[in-house]
Formats: structure tokens, sequence, C-alpha cells
């Protein structure tokens, strides 16, 4: 079993930078693939990224491609999530997830994919 810990939101203004990190303890971390969801009220959670603990390339959706960079460090057994030029849209619970193994481009976005879940950290963005 995989521990999930997320942190790094906050309240920052339109154009600002965050980092969020996810500390995950547990298991070994390189055997494990996380990604990282955004949830508004009243919609679904929605996929933003996805890494392997190990590394590699990591799995994004388009809107965020550019602004959003995702990294893991095995070290510190930490996934981060670096966002840049926030937007009000931006605005939303960030959770961490974990899966055992590697994500696919045709599973690292679906929620079920996913068996841990950290307890989300919130970004609020100002315009």
């Amino acid at each position: 079993e995989v521990q999930l810990q997320a942190s790094g939101g906050g309240l920052v203004q339109a154009g600002g930078a965050l980092r969020l990190s996810c500390a995950a303890s547990g298991r070994t971390f390189g055997d494990y693939s996380f990604g990282w969801f955004r949830q508004v009220l009243g919609r679904e959670r929605e996929a933003i990224s996805s890494i392997a603990g190990s590394g590699g390339t990591p799995f994004y959706i388009d809107s965020v491609k550019g602004r959003f960079t995702t990294s893991s460090d095995s070290a510190k057994r930490t996934v981060y999530l670096q966002i840049g030029d926030l937007k009000p849209e931006d605005t939303g619970v960030y959770y961490c997830a974990a899966t055992k193994g590697f994500t696919a481009q045709w599973n690292w976005n679906l929620v079920s994919h996913y068996d841990y879940w950290g307890q989300g950290t919130l970004v609020t963005v100002s315009s």
C-alpha cells in the first residue's frame, strides 16, 4: 500500500506560479506511477498529468501543455506538479494518485486506473 500526501496549494494571483508536491510513503516508489488530477466544485475529477515514479516522459492533457510540468524524485519519494502562468480556470482541488506499474496512453487519465489517492490540496487563482 502507498500513502500519499499532497501539499503546496494556496491563493495566488493570475500569472503566478506554484509547485505542488506529492510525498509517497509505503512501498517501493519506483514500482508505481503517479497521476495529478484536478476537481472543481460540481464537476468531475479531471486528469492533468501522469509520470512513472522511476521517471520518464510524462503524459499531459492538451490544455496544460506548456504551463504544467510533472517530475518525480525517487530519492525524495516525491512527485511534483509545477504550474506556471496560473489562470483563474486552474482553480480547484489538486489530487495526486498512484497505481502499481506503468501507465499508458490509453489509461493514464482514468480515475479508475489509480488505487491510491492523497487528500488533495486547494489552489485558488484570483484574477
